[in-house]
């Protein structure tokens, strides 16, 4: 008997009225506004413009959820195109299954491709937003308990998981190794340890974004070992396994290659971008002003409406009285003549 142990929730979904509530998604909206937000601060104190992050992310978040539900359907084909396999449920994002190497390959595209449109560096966008990716993997990692999903091997330490029935591997409902939970406390240990080490070494070109990658690889390489949840395996070793070794590796090589060829941090100046964000507002409203100098100028400005026209000027008055006597004509006329 299991005299200690985690919950799982009794349901992922929440109903208010017609609208469901995944608690998956939850998960995943919560840590990306966390990423949004520390990634903001810093990236302000690097010496960026405000709103830069937010605009990047309109990119990278969508790229990076479909890189993520890719990797993972053609790394987990069994559900969805092997015996018995529904192609339609790859669709299901709700349900759970997204790849983090996925999400952040394609994540980066989107990141590249906002960056290139702004005129911004690439790799001091990915400084500033590195520790707020990896505490949304943090947020994001709840949505695996909601969903009962992604759990180790059965165990019966006091901080095990309860797993239903309908979601344990065998039918029986047991304890588990909360792989979720320990993914989520190392996450926030690699989060605080680039942020220590940006602000010891002040890391830049990219450096800090690497150090998050490596981090997150060690923890990802053991943490992988107890999961039993269906995976590829290439010369026995999960296909996980082996992506971590290739991308530790690469992490590794980039910190040190960089700190050789660029020491310190970019210049502040190159972060503002060489477009800036509002300046398709600022010319639409220079265009705007020019329009209403080059036409004519205040002169040949209509008047307000309801204005009345002037008056014109009155003739003099020995004029109106000539004009309006007949008599005093006919005298002139004949002393004159």
């Amino acid at each position: 008997m299991d005299l200690a142990y985690i919950p799982s929730p009794s349901q992922g979904v929440l109903h208010l009225g017609p609208l469901p509530l995944r608690g998956y998604a939850l998960c995943i909206i919560l840590g990306v506004v966390v990423a949004i937000w520390l990634g903001e601060r810093r990236w302000i104190a690097r010496g960026g413009r405000p709103g830069t992050v937010m605009d990047i992310a309109v990119w990278a978040v969508p790229f990076g959820l479909i890189g993520g539900r890719l990797y993972h359907v053609i790394t987990t084909p069994g559900p969805y195109w092997g015996d018995n396999g529904d192609p339609m449920q790859a669709f299901a994002v709700w349900k759970g299954g997204l790849g983090i190497w996925g999400a952040i390959f394609l994540g980066g595209v989107g990141a590249w491709i906002a960056c290139r449109r702004r005129g911004i560096p690439l790799p001091a966008m990915a400084d500033a937003i590195a520790p707020g990716i990896v505490l949304a993997q943090a947020v994001g990692r709840w949505g695996n308990w909601f969903n009962q999903e992604l759990y180790g091997k059965a165990t019966d330490v006091p901080w095990a998981l309860k797993i239903d029935a309908d979601h344990a591997p065998d039918g029986v409902a047991g304890t588990y190794h909360p792989t979720f939970l320990y993914e989520f406390l190392w996450c926030i240990g690699v989060a605080l340890l680039v942020l220590w080490a940006d602000r010891r070494f002040k890391l830049g070109h990219g450096r800090a974004f690497a150090l998050y990658v490596a981090g997150y690889t060690v923890g990802r390489f053991w943490i992988e070992y107890m999961r039993i949840d269906e995976a590829e395996h290439v010369l026995g070793m999960r296909l996980n396994n082996w992506t971590a070794i290739l991308v530790f590796a690469g992490a590794v090589a980039y910190i040190v290659i960089s700190a050789q060829k660029h020491p310190g941090r970019e210049d502040p100046a190159t972060l503002k971008g060489t477009r800036p964000f509002d300046e398709d507002e600022e010319d639409g409203a220079d265009e705007g002003a020019g329009d209403g100098e080059g036409e004519g100028g205040e002169d040949d400005a209509d008047p307000p409406a309801g204005a009345s026209d002037p008056e014109p000027d009155e003739p003099a008055e020995d004029d109106a009285a000539d004009a309006s006597d007949p008599a005093d004509i006919l005298k002139k006329r004949s002393a004159s003549s």
